[in-house]
């Protein structure tokens, strides 16, 4: 689907771009407005945090710096990061600013790495949460009264009950199928017909290769609009969506650390980046080796400092994220982040060679007779390592073609990235499937 072709679609299914009135207040405010808005909310925070979590008294002693000090939005830099190793050592609930009968909720990630982080919530938190969701799927092109079908998973992960709570704020009707059981997601779509599917990108192609096993096309679904987070996708993934699909494919950004989903989204209406939820999340660009400040417009890591959390302030928090920011468009108050390209820590160096799965992904995608479904396999070969490139067939892909287009990914990383790969052209249905973010790297190298 061609860029033009695209914005004629979303102006079919939407209608005109939503009318300031259909707007939060805070959503019309000026870029003046707002940037006082932020200095008097991060003062607090910053107090707050001191006088309410060890962890940040410390913290703050050490690097010379008090709450004082920050008498504009420029002094936040003074001030030392948060990791998620930090959240780790103060496991569970070290990291809480308020008594523990005063939380309402509580998330934690998965933990495969170690410990999971813990993430708690006031009422008033939540309150947040769900307006800052709302105002989220407004502007992805939902609107009230329709149905929201949540793949996001329930439970610990932020993800289902984020989204599910910002359904209800909205004023749509939930559908809270969480993940798994793929065929019977696709029979709720069909009898159910939602106008808004959220769910994680790589799941939403999974969801349509059983559509398209069922013999139904996804294309004459009730979708409209899918909101699609919690792993890093490309503007070709886009396309494959949107094309397969009919619906308009925009981006939702998030962590459970900072909040859950909700911290900034792409509006439909221009779909250019994620306008950032500025007035509840302020966020810094850094250089993720020398950890210097960026100027808007450079590529880095990703911070965010929170402005209105009561039970866990988060202070400098490094996402490990890698994006830019840019001036807003259609919130023009807020500032937009890129499309996040990959993270830091997901980063494969290889032969000296910086290789993240989103590039890798962009040239699966524009290879005929392939599916989107990749996997990255490390491994060692003597002394070197090495990077199998594992991607699906479709079914009626001949072998001559398999073979072809496994040269033609090659060729192309070697061209695009600068490093030569091994490329495996499989089954189809042969590569792990996810319910959730899709597990890109495997790691088989002796010691991993």
């Amino acid at each position: 689907m061609t860029t033009i072709d695209s914005e004629a679609s979303t102006k079919r299914r939407l209608g005109a771009a939503p009318a300031p009135v259909d707007l939060d207040p805070a959503e019309r405010l000026s870029r003046d407005e707002l940037l006082a808005t932020q200095l008097e909310r991060l003062q607090w925070t910053l107090r707050h945090a001191y006088d309410n979590v060890p962890f940040y008294r410390a913290k703050f002693d050490a690097a010379g710096v008090h709450p004082e000090d920050c008498r504009s939005l420029e002094d936040l830099a003074k001030f030392p990061f948060t990791t998620k190793q930090d959240l780790r050592d103060n496991y569970p609930f070290g990291m809480f600013a308020v008594p523990q009968d005063q939380i309402r909720r509580i998330h934690a990630s998965s933990g495969t790495t170690g410990k999971p982080t813990v993430v708690g919530y006031t009422g008033g938190d939540i309150d947040t949460w769900a307006t800052v969701m709302a105002r989220s799927i407004r502007a992805a092109g939902g609107r009230p009264g329709q149905k929201v079908h949540v793949a996001y998973g329930y439970g610990l992960f932020t993800g289902g009950l984020g989204a599910h709570y910002g359904v209800e704020k909205l004023g749509c009707t939930a559908i809270p199928a969480s993940g798994g059981m793929t065929g019977r997601q696709v029979q709720i779509i069909t009898d159910f017909e939602p106008e808004v599917i959220m769910v994680t990108p790589s799941y939403m192609l999974t969801l349509l290769d059983e559509f398209e096993r069922q013999g139904v096309d996804p294309r004459a679904s009730s979708l409209k609009v899918g909101i699609f987070g919690a792993e890093p996708w490309t503007e070709q993934m886009r396309s494959e969506i949107e094309s397969r699909m009919d619906i308009d494919a925009v981006d939702i950004y998030g962590l459970s650390e900072v909040m859950g989903p909700g911290v900034a989204q792409e509006c439909v209406e221009t779909k250019d980046g994620l306008h950032i939820w500025e007035d509840h999340f302020y966020p810094e660009i850094i250089d993720p080796i020398d950890e210097n400040a960026l100027p808007d417009g450079e590529n880095g890591e990703l911070l965010f400092t929170s402005l209105t959390k009561e039970a866990l302030p988060i202070i400098r928090y490094r996402t490990r994220d890698l994006t830019r920011l840019l001036p807003g468009t259609a919130r023009l108050a807020y500032r937009r982040m890129e499309k996040v390209t990959g993270r830091s820590d997901d980063m494969i160096i290889l032969r000296g060679v910086n290789i993240f799965p989103t590039q890798i992904e962009e040239i699966v995608l524009r290879v005929d007779g392939l599916s989107p479904h990749f996997q990255l396999v490390r491994s060692s070969k003597g002394r070197m390592d090495h990077l199998t490139v594992q991607v699906e067939a479709h079914p009626e892909t001949s072998a001559d073609r398999r073979a072809a287009a496994a040269a033609e990914i090659a060729a192309r990383i070697k061209d695009g990235v600068g490093v030569s790969v091994e490329v495996a052209v499989v089954e189809p249905d042969s590569l792990e499937r996810s319910m959730g973010k899709m597990r890109r790297v495997i790691d088989r190298r002796a010691g991993a």
